[in-house]
């Protein structure tokens, strides 16, 4: 754990009108002790999290957690996991403002909707590799509905490192299952790698957001995405925009699968649309506009 000594005489000296503290740890605490002291000053808490993520966090931070939120003027959350979690909590649903991670859309709002085949079937994981992201659940998965279909070619694109990928490098897929490992891509080649992948795979166990998420979808990606990622609960809409599942339940997990593949080639173009419809609307201004409005509301209540 890491415990800054010099946050609460960095903000006597500076005197902010606001403060706006990622959140919930130690500094956290220290801005909500601040608070304390000059009533004047208001606390927007940026709480990155979500009901997921957050389960089987230690007894110091469950009992720390409500205390702090009590001297926040507002939260900023991702999406409705976030609610939840801090509903518990004791938050009011009316001082929360939603805030989702984004980036500049414009290299993947750039790519084409419309896929050939088999490029439109192609799945593609764009990320890290580690337990936390779920690939070492669905691989199994990928390989048994190979093995129920053998006159389908399946084809599996990984982008991205970590410490699984040993482990991945060895897998024994079946004849009709191609896994292409592709390692590290530079951010600025990351559009690449989408125009040429058909559906993205995002099987991860534990997700605050899924940055991927918004990228797949500006970029004409339909998700194959776990519900236990903020992006996918909040942005795919399963059989229009994507396919959802929960990756610790592997018939739910097969049978998404089995959608997915088995969409219309046709359909699946027209599902990409879609998504890069509702991915138009995470953009880095409506956070800046989400942001403001919890400062606004922030300084407004408490007066």
């Amino acid at each position: 754990m890491h415990v800054p000594y010099d946050t609460i005489p960095q903000l006597i000296r500076f005197r902010p009108d606001v403060v706006i503290s990622a959140e919930l740890g130690m500094r956290t605490a220290q801005a909500a002790a601040y608070r304390q002291l000059n009533t004047k000053s208001k606390l927007v808490i940026w709480a990155t999290l979500s009901d997921t993520t957050e389960q089987g966090r230690g007894v110091l931070r469950r009992w720390l957690r409500p205390k702090i939120l009590r001297h926040a003027d507002s939260v900023i959350i991702n999406g409705a996991g976030g609610v939840r979690y801090l509903r518990q909590l004791g938050v009011d649903p009316a001082s929360m403002f939603r805030a989702p991670y984004t980036t500049d859309l414009a290299p993947f709002l750039s790519l084409p909707t419309e896929r050939p085949d088999p490029v439109r079937h192609r799945l593609l994981y764009s990320g890290s590799l580690t337990h936390r992201k779920g690939l070492l659940l669905f691989l199994p998965v990928l390989s048994e509905w190979a093995l129920k279909n053998p006159e389908r070619q399946v084809e599996l694109v990984v982008a991205g490192h970590g410490p699984l990928f040993p482990e991945m490098s060895c897998f024994r897929a079946p004849d009709n299952l191609k896994l292409k490992l592709v390692g590290p891509v530079p951010y600025i080649q990351v559009p690449d790698i989408y125009r040429d992948g058909g559906i993205l795979v995002f099987p991860t166990l534990a997700d605050e957001w899924g940055m991927v998420v918004t990228e797949a979808m500006a970029a004409g990606v339909p998700v194959l995405g776990s519900l236990y990622s903020q992006a996918v609960e909040e942005l795919v809409i399963d059989g229009r925009n994507g396919w959802t599942f929960r990756p610790d339940r592997p018939a739910e997990m097969f049978a998404a699968l089995g959608r997915a593949l088995n969409t219309p080639r046709e359909t699946v173009n027209q599902m990409a649309v879609h998504a890069r419809a509702t991915a138009r609307e995470t953009t880095p201004s409506t956070v800046a506009e989400s942001v403001c409005s919890a400062m606004e509301y922030a300084r407004r209540v408490a007066c």
